[in-house]
């Protein structure tokens, strides 16, 4: 029995804030295994090419137990937010793995992985490259019901810059925009008492898309660091360098494209400044936290904008209040030197690196000058404009610990997201077994890749839009419906808060 997931499971549950296994769900573990013990790589290499999908499969009954066992030996989110969100660099929550930590993790992955589920690849559409849905009905039309967050801007960017193969194109002639890809959105936590009663504070989440399988844009990067002052950054200090590609991608703007108009660093600011002086000082609102989070190049503009709020200085409120800022990337590059690094830890802002050992992006650019080399050989070439560093902790993931995937696979499948939320899932430390955790299907990693062993019979690549996106319309005849609206990309007041960045006074 292999059941593929219906259309309200095409992004997993575990977004939802609120219960939501019902006794008759399926949770998988490893086969015939209790929840405590679960499959090595070497009983794997036996135990799974004979087994049934069936032998994976327990009750939500057991589950549940097992889950509610967890959370008492475990503080809430409520209670430790800011150990999660990195106050003490995750130390003692990665090895063991906290539980908390970990749903966090899959929480915040499952925000980036949306830009990926949202975005139309399909370059026979006249929309390919925008969003498939508004704004107000991102979450809803993903089947991610009680998200508990609220998408208050969509983010845009120029594709006149020089990664061909990051951006999407239609081929027909009349499209939503030429010049135009939709980029990810910035969100806010709802005003329902129970979502800030679970989190402990009002968030402010920002999601970044980056590629699902062309890993082309890698070799498009001109692996060159430049100082970020020049694109616009408030940094007085020169040594302070980023990739000048993904600079670029982030301050580029072009004035004749209705979307693009704003770079995406004037569209991500000026909404964070918004949403901060909404929600800052609000003494009823209680404690705000800004959480920015991307998956592969969506990694790299997840920790340069980070970076350039807290640069900015827009994580503190009127009233002096300092608002923690974490950024949580999924196999994400490397993106400036040294001095960036340091810049960073000054500001205090925190980063946690979720990668696959086998992926070859987290090992770009900077492939033999890294943080990697030799001390002294850094400070030899720390000034070369090729000598990269990567920023705060990382968590290092094994694909081949896993007994749903195949060991050996292509380049572009070891950087799958959706295969990342599943190691996360089952990942309890470093010589620890692989066991899950929660009820992510492993079908999910199939949604755009051929990574799940096939004994399991889940289809590669399964997620499909019905009809690709045609309907019928009161004539009875096929067409592809409107679907750009103005208010998604359209701040009233941009202009004014733009003024204010650029003269604080």
């Amino acid at each position: 029995m292999a059941t593929i997931p219906s259309n309200n499971l095409l992004l997993p549950r575990s977004l939802s804030l609120k219960p939501h296994f019902s006794h008759s769900t399926l949770i998988t573990f490893p086969a015939r295994t209790s929840p405590a013990r679960a499959i090595s790589r070497t009983e794997d290499a036996s135990l799974s090419s004979r087994l049934e999908p069936e032998s994976y499969m327990i009750t939500t009954a057991e589950y549940i137990r097992r889950r509610d066992r967890e959370a008492t030996e475990s503080k809430s989110l409520r209670d430790t937010w800011r150990k999660i969100q990195g106050e003490d660099d995750w130390a003692g929550l990665i090895d063991p793995m906290d539980p908390v930590l970990r749903s966090e993790l899959i929480r915040y992955g499952e925000l980036a992985q949306a830009c990926y589920d949202a975005f139309d690849f399909d370059p026979f559409s006249k929309y390919c490259g925008s969003c498939r849905f508004t704004r107000h009905k991102l979450f809803d039309s993903l089947g991610i019901f009680d998200s508990g967050y609220e998408v208050a801007r969509y983010l845009y960017a120029t594709s006149n810059i020089n990664l061909p193969n990051f951006f999407s194109k239609s081929r027909w002639s009349k499209v939503w925009s030429k010049n135009a890809n939709w980029m990810g959105y910035v969100a806010v936590t709802d005003d329902e008492e129970s979502t800030r009663r679970r989190l402990g504070r009002r968030d402010i989440a920002i999601a970044w898309r980056g590629t699902v399988t062309r890993l082309e844009w890698i070799a498009d990067l001109k692996d060159f660091l430049k100082p970020v002052s020049g694109n616009g950054f408030r940094c007085s200090d020169p040594a302070v360098k980023a990739e000048s590609g993904f600079l670029d991608l982030y301050t580029d703007k072009d004035t004749s494209c209705n979307f693009s108009k704003f770079s995406a660093r004037e569209q991500v600011l000026t909404e964070v400044k918004r949403l901060v002086e909404k929600y800052g000082d609000d003494e009823e609102e209680g404690d705000l936290s800004i959480t920015v989070t991307g998956h592969s190049l969506g990694g790299a503009l997840a920790v340069l904008s980070a970076y350039d709020v807290a640069e900015m200085g827009l994580n503190r409120t009127r009233e002096g209040k300092v608002i923690p800022v974490t950024v949580f990337t999924y196999g994400g590059p490397r993106v400036g030197n040294v001095r960036f690094k340091e810049r960073m830890e000054e500001l205090g802002v925190k980063v946690l690196r979720v990668v696959n050992e086998h992926d070859v992006v987290p090992k770009s650019p900077g492939l033999f000058l890294n943080e990697r080399a030799p001390d002294t050989l850094m400070k030899l070439a720390g000034g070369l404009p090729w000598c990269y560093c990567h920023v705060g902790e990382e968590l290092p993931l094994d694909h081949r610990n896993s007994p749903f995937l195949k060991p050996n696979v292509d380049l572009s499948t070891a950087h799958n997201l959706e295969a990342l939320l599943h190691l996360l899932d089952g990942y309890h430390g470093k010589g620890e077994r692989f066991v899950l955790s929660s009820g992510r299907d492993p079908a999910l990693v199939n949604k755009a890749s051929d990574f799940l062993k096939e004994h399991f019979m889940v289809p590669p690549n399964w997620r499909q839009d019905a009809n690709k996106g045609m309907v019928r319309n009161n004539e009875g005849r096929w067409i592809q419906p409107d679907r750009i609206r103005a208010e998604d990309h359209h701040a009233p007041d941009i202009h004014r808060l733009l003024s204010q960045l650029h003269h604080p006074s």
